[in-house]
C-alpha cells in the first residue's frame, strides 16, 4: 500500500515508518522539521519537508505519491505548552489538520489513522480506561486532539473517509535505528536516562504520598515498536473507530526508575519535589478492544523491554540525532 505520513520525522512516526517498509508498504514522509529530525526520516522513503497547513502543495504530494492512506502524527504535544500557548495546539492540531483532511478527500484517501491520546478523557473516571468514557479534556492539547476526532467522525459519515484514531499515553523505547529525540524532553524515562548517561545530575519525583503501592503516580507506556504495529493494523480495510493502547497495568515512577539503573548498570539519584497540580495517582489504558478487533498484540510489554531498548538507543547516540 502507498501510504503517506505526516510528522514521519519525529519519535513516533520515525519508528512507525521503519516498520511500515519492513512491512512491504510504499511511504512518503512529509514534515516541517519543527519537532522532527532529518536524519531520523529512513532513507528507503520519500522525503518532503513542508507544513501542514500548504494544502496545495500537500494535496501535490499525495496525488504524486499515489497515496492510498495517511497516517497522522503531525501535532504540537507538550502539554504544559498548550496551557500557556493554546493558539500554537489550536492553530496546528487542529486548523492544519482540517487542510490535510480536505486535501485527503480531494486526493481519494479512503483510509485515515489519527495518533490521538488518552488526554481526550481528562481525569478518568475509573482505571483502566475503556473507550466509552466521557472525554472532558483539561488542557488545549487534550481539546485540540478531541477536536480532530470529532471532525474525522463527520468526514467519515459525509465523505467516506474511514478512519482509526489511537488514544494512549506514554510511547517509550526504541527500535534499532531510532529513538526519542525531543527538544524540549518532559517524558519520563529519556529524562532518568540522562542521569544514568552522566547529562544530568538526578531525576525528580514530584508527589510521593499517591494512593499507590509506593506512594508515586502509575503510569501507562507502550513500547515505539508496538505502537507502530498497531497503526499498521489499522490501515486494513473495514477497520475503524477509536482504539486504547496501553499495558493495562502502568508503572510507577519509582519502579521506572529502578528499572533504568538495573539496566544500565548505574545509579541514579532522584530527589523528590511535591505534587504537580492536576496529576492524577494512576492513569492506565485498557487495549481490550485493540486485542479483539484489530488483533494487535504488543511484542514489549514488560518494562525491561522498553527500557532495555532506550538505553541501548540513548547509548548509541547519546546527543540524539546530530542535526
Amino acid at each position: 500500500m502507498n501510504v503517506f505520513v505526516t510528522g514521519g520525522a519525529g519519535y513516533i512516526g520515525s519508528v512507525c515508518v521503519e516498520e511500515l517498509i519492513n512491512a512491504g508498504h510504499q511511504v512518503t514522509v512529509l514534515d516541517n522539521l519543527s519537532e522532527g529530525h532529518r536524519s531520523a526520516v529512513d532513507e528507503r522513503v520519500k522525503f518532503i519537508e513542508a507544513n501542514l497547513g500548504d494544502r496545495a502543495l500537500v494535496l501535490k504530494a499525495l496525488k504524486e505519491a499515489k497515496a492510498e492512506a495517511v497516517i497522522h502524527f503531525a501535532a504540537h504535544a507538550l502539554v504544559g505548552e498548550s496551557m500557556t500557548d493554546p493558539g500554537k495546539y489550536f492553530r496546528n492540531n487542529v486548523a492544519r489538520g482540517l487542510e490535510l483532511l480536505d486535501a485527503s478527500v480531494e486526493a481519494g484517501i479512503r483510509k485515515f489513522v489519527f495518533s490521538s491520546t488518552c488526554a481526550t478523557y481528562g481525569p478518568p473516571d475509573r482505571v483502566p480506561m475503556t473507550e466509552d468514557l466521557p472525554q472532558r479534556p483539561i488542557n488545549p492539547y487534550g481539546e485540540s486532539k478531541l477536536m480532530f476526532e470529532k471532525m474525522l467522525k463527520w468526514y467519515q459519515e459525509i465523505h467516506g473517509l474511514e478512519f482509526v484514531a489511537f488514544r494512549y499515553f506514554n510511547a517509550a523505547g526504541a527500535s534499532e535505528k531510532f529513538g526519542e529525540h525531543h527538544r524540549i524532553e518532559t517524558h519520563l524515562i529519556p529524562n532518568v536516562l540522562k542521569v544514568a548517561l552522566g547529562q544530568a545530575p538526578q531525576c525528580e519525583i514530584y508527589g510521593t504520598d499517591y494512593e499507590t503501592p509506593d506512594g508515586t503516580c502509575i503510569r501507562d507506556y507502550i513500547h515505539i515498536v508496538d505502537l507502530s504495529q498497531a497503526h499498521i493494523l489499522a490501515l486494513k480495510p473495514g477497520k475503524k473507530g477509536f482504539f486504547n493502547l496501553g499495558n493495562g497495568e502502568g508503572y510507577s515512577v519509582r519502579e521506572v526508575i529502578k528499572m533504568c539503573e538495573k539496566v544500565s548498570g548505574k545509579s541514579i539519584p532522584a530527589i523528590e519535589k511535591p505534587r504537580r497540580a492536576g496529576d492524577p495517582p494512576k492513569l492506565v489504558a485498557s487495549a481490550e478492544r485493540a486485542f479483539n478487533e484489530l488483533g494487535w498484540k504488543p511484542k514489549f510489554p514488560k518494562l525491561e523491554d522498553i527500557v532495555t531498548t532506550a538505553w541501548h538507543w540513548h547509548s548509541e547516540h547519546p546527543q540524539g540525532y546530530r542535526d
